[in-house]
């Protein structure tokens, strides 16, 4: 079968701020900074990415879909990230090993183990 997993859209209220917070975050370029599709990828020969498009309505309830993201250090990027302004968040977690954070647009995701462990 000839398929491949090109990239995640992301609805967002304001694409190019949304994609460039996510840009810092992930250390990630940009392939089109368009207010109609921000996109970036791991590099520009490089999939998945990620395509930030707008969309009217305010985000809602819990994702349905999230990122896993697995660090080297789990507290430095946790920091990182919560200075960059991403914010705690509490979808019904619990204790874990993780940390679940959202982006500026309130759109979760978490922070795994370091990777070390």
């Amino acid at each position: 079968m000839g398929l491949e997993w090109e990239q995640v859209v992301v609805d967002a209220a304001d694409p190019v701020a949304l994609g460039r917070w996510w840009t810092a975050a992930l250390g990630w370029v940009v392939l089109n900074d368009s207010a109609r599709e921000y996109e970036i990828r791991p590099a520009p020969d490089r999939v998945p990415g990620l395509i930030f498009v707008p969309v009217p309505e305010a985000k809602a309830g819990k994702n349905r879909l999230h990122l896993d993201l697995r660090p080297d250090d789990q507290a430095a990027e946790v920091a990182r990230l919560l200075a960059l302004g991403a914010r705690r968040a509490d979808v019904g977690q619990g204790e874990q090993p993780w940390v679940v954070l959202a982006d500026p647009e309130g759109n979760e995701f978490c922070v795994l183990r370091d990777r070390r462990t």
